[in-house]
């Protein structure tokens, strides 16, 4: 069984405090990358630094064998943290709310571990993704030849996740978490008196029937073993109390856990939004923001880690095979040109963690030891000696 060192582990906890200090939006991670870099061309590593601006690839050989990739996310979000430690967010408005910071001390930890402790036979890329919320980094880092300039047999990510405790990992053979889109739609009748609606047309109306369509959809238009998420969460209409407006905005977002399922949701809302509002003289449009993929596991891939998961120091269960999640992640767009798999790490440890994205969040550093063994497990079952 793997050993990890005390001192590679108080290392990362400390980097981990560093970076949860310091936060950066995706694509502006210029000081975390800095730092990053500087870690790991002391562990005597090659740096491939600029990709997707301020992502970085680090590879660590050890003769001939296969080469696979493990991946941490680097950036922060635009949320004013609500903590009271000493290594509270130094930037206004800025804070590690969803742990990237520890998935990226744990990274660096297994980096060092592994340059020390070559018990393995190939190559490791340390993929360090800029802009995982939101913005795509990992698409870009596809895009721009990841697995052209760094080729790899299979890629791993893992995310922390309060809800499980510590000790516990979750991975599954097939969707982890959720495809991602959001959609724009715009309602257009024609505005008059509010005392006289019989005179113009009520996009208002046309919309709140539209919503109770869309909710219709799911139950109705898909089969029930479909997961799917409709959700409208934006409403904009009207100026004045006593008249009706010439046009109302919506917009929501859209949830799957199959990418075929996720083509029909498509043209389903479009062709509500164009039917639904008609018969009250209304026109309605839609725009799409493409968003992320479902990240879906390969069953080799997952099985790999299910089995070094179970042979790595303190894990104390694992769950597989397991509900996915219908947040989304960008590690999909990885998994769909490589593959590869994507597991969670439990969070909660005598007190229940805070949820993601939540201000009063903070990474529980219990799970640095945990992440270092696990990736340096995978690696030398994968990569054997």
């Amino acid at each position: 069984m793997v050993v990890i060192s005390q001192h590679i582990i108080d290392q990362a906890k400390q980097l981990r405090r560093e970076f949860h200090a310091r936060p950066e939006l995706g694509l502006k991670e210029h000081g975390t990358a800095r730092k990053i870099s500087e870690r790991l061309l002391s562990f005597g590593l090659e740096v491939h630094s600029g990709i997707a601006e301020t992502g970085i690839v680090a590879t660590l050989r050890n003769g001939a064998g296969p080469s696979i990739g493990l991946r941490a996310d680097i950036d922060a979000l635009p949320i004013q943290e609500l903590n009271d430690f000493a290594h509270i967010s130094q930037n206004p408005a800025l804070m590690h709310a969803c742990g990237h910071d520890g998935h990226t001390a744990i990274l660096l930890g297994a980096a060092r571990h592994l340059s020390e402790n070559r018990h393995f036979r190939g190559t490791v890329h340390f993929i360090f993704q800029p802009a995982e919320e939101n913005a795509g980094g990992g698409k870009m880092m596809v895009d721009e030849g990841l697995f052209e300039r760094f080729p790899m047999s299979s890629v791993y990510a893992l995310h922390n996740w309060p809800g499980l405790p510590v000790g516990d990992v979750a991975v599954s053979q097939g969707p982890m978490m959720a495809s991602q889109d959001n959609f724009y739609i715009t309602l257009t009748g024609k505005g008059c008196h509010a005392a006289m609606p019989e005179l113009g047309a009520d996009p208002v109306v046309a919309g709140a029937q539209l919503i109770l369509s869309l909710q219709s959809l799911i139950s109705r238009r898909l089969s029930p073993l479909e997961q799917t998420v409709i959700s409208l969460t934006q409403l904009q209409a009207g100026e004045a109390i006593n008249v009706i407006p010439e046009t109302l905005y919506m917009s929501g977002t859209l949830r799957c856990l199959s990418n075929e399922t996720r083509v029909t949701c498509w043209r389903l809302i479009e062709e509500y939004v164009n039917a639904v509002p008609l018969p009250y003289g209304v026109r309605g449009e839609v725009r799409w923001e493409w968003g992320y993929p479902v990240t879906k596991n390969h069953p080799e891939q997952a099985e790999a880690v299910r089995a070094a998961a179970l042979h790595s120091p303190g894990v104390t269960r694992v769950h597989f095979n397991n509900a996915p999640s219908m947040a989304a992640e960008d590690f999909g767009y990885l998994l769909e040109r490589c593959p590869g798999a994507y597991f969670w790490l439990g969070a909660d440890g005598a007190t229940p963690s805070a949820s993601l994205h939540n201000a009063r969040y903070d990474f529980n550093d219990d799970l640095i030891p945990l992440g270092i063994g696990i990736w340096a497990t995978l690696v030398n079952r994968l990569l054997k000696d």
